[in-house]
């Protein structure tokens, strides 16, 4: 039996984590059950990327495993996973089992618990997640998990059509495997995700969305962009990708920009896809982005296109004041990402402004004195009671003039100066 007392050392995980996680093998052990690490964290050990989680597999049923620890909550408890929280750290415990009747290529129909640990892991997607540890240090890769990663090849468990028709989101997977490690795929894995891509379409689009965010997000999007083509999984998804090429320059840039920033990673491949602010709107509702940032990819896809449209040998100072307005329009947070994007774009050769325009632009956007209505010194009713006049349409229009006028320094932002520019405007404009 293995030791109960001395565990392996993890080099790449939290040591809380992994001391609390160890009790919980022991635990287990000297509750006369067998109970291993699995799957991606061993995986990542092993490959020395940090451990963010640690998932445990145990011969133990999972009522038994709910009688043995006095904290646990029942997450999974009909397909055998419960979550055991020990001194702040939580982990989910599965059983040892198999699965059958995957009717809508993504979840089974049945269950069964087993008394092998090498028959659970023989139902896993790559080889790579079908490895577990002992707490002893010892090893259950059955079908050559480290073989694989040391060859840094994807290869599915057993036959690949089995596996992606099983579950079609592992030919997701697959791609972000081998885009974020840097892998090739193997040539029956690679087979198996052409002859079963089109059951991606079963396949809800927040789960592929969540896939594919973790492809732009990791360090080569362009690899894993290209899989994605090349298998045509991109046409075959519940909401297809209208893809009809790409600019690799703008794909690259990416790499420009840090990976929490994702919204802008995102903008910068629908503009190397040519997709238009307005076409993006629906695109993205279909993906199931979260509204808050549908609108901030929106505004800077708008905010790209109409700083486009600018004049050749624009004067400084009409520059200025046309960059005020895309600010105000846009919002000075998608201004402050178009900037980052563009520079990004710059050490690719792909901006649409060079680097001493874009300080330029910076340097007037952080002048701003102010970036939206609500920072004006004056509300729309002291307008109307100081020009006497009835609300309507104009006054909007007015107000925005107002806003305009003072983010770009042309009128203080102080009552007495709205009320005479509004005055100013008003008898100038007799339709108001």
């Amino acid at each position: 039996m293995a030791d109960m007392f001395n565990s392996i050392r993890w080099s790449n995980a939290d040591p809380d984590m992994a001391e609390r996680s160890a009790d919980v093998v022991r635990t287990l052990l000297r509750h006369g059950h067998e109970a291993y690490w699995v799957g991606g964290c061993v995986r990542d050990e092993y490959m020395g990327r940090r451990v963010n989680d640690m998932d445990i597999t145990t011969s133990a049923l999972p009522e038994v495993t709910c009688s043995i620890f006095p904290k646990v909550i029942p997450t999974g408890i009909k397909h055998g996973t419960v979550t055991v929280l020990m001194e702040g750290q939580s982990f989910e415990v599965t059983t040892y089992r198999v699965e059958s009747g995957y009717e809508d290529h993504r979840h089974p129909t049945e269950v069964a618990f087993v008394e092998e640990v090498t028959e659970d892991l023989r139902r896993r997607d790559f080889t790579m997640n079908a490895m577990a540890r002992g707490i002893d240090g010892s090893w259950v890769d059955p079908f050559g998990g480290r073989a694989d990663i040391d060859r840094q090849v994807i290869r599915c468990v057993g036959d690949a059509r089995l596996r992606f028709r099983e579950d079609a989101l592992r030919m997701v997977r697959c791609i972000r495997f081998a885009s974020v490690f840097g892998f090739s795929i193997a040539v029956h894995t690679w087979r198996g995700i052409l002859s079963e891509r089109d059951t991606l379409s079963w396949i809800a689009m927040e789960r592929i969305r969540s896939e594919f965010e973790k492809i732009l997000t990791g360090p080569a999007p362009l690899r894993g962009l290209e899989l994605f083509v090349r298998s045509g999984l991109y046409a075959r998804m519940k909401a297809p990708f209208p893809y009809t090429g790409h600019d690799t320059k703008a794909i690259e840039a990416m790499n420009g920009i840090k990976p929490e920033h994702s919204t802008i990673r995102w903008t910068l491949l629908l503009l190397a896809c040519g997709i238009s602010a307005q076409e993006a709107e629906e695109l993205l509702r279909s993906w199931t982005f979260s509204n808050k940032q549908r609108e901030a990819i929106v505004k800077l896809l708008a905010l790209h296109e109409s700083y486009r449209q600018k004049k050749e040998g624009e004067a400084t100072e009409s520059a200025r004041h046309r960059w005020v307005k895309l600010v105000l329009a846009h919002g000075a947070e998608a201004a402050q990402g178009w900037l980052q994007l563009q520079k990004a774009l710059n050490h690719t050769g792909a901006a649409s402004a060079s680097l001493s325009v874009i300080e330029q632009l910076d340097g007037w956007l952080r002048e701003l004195r102010i970036r939206s209505l609500k920072d004006l010194a004056i509300t729309g009713n002291e307008l109307l009671e100081s020009l006497d006049k009835r609300g309507g349409p104009w006054l909007g229009a007015l107000l925005g003039q107002l806003l305009e006028k003072t983010a770009a320094g042309l009128i203080n932002n102080d009552k007495e100066s709205l009320i005479e520019e509004a005055k100013r405007v008003v008898i100038q404009n007799e339709g108001l």
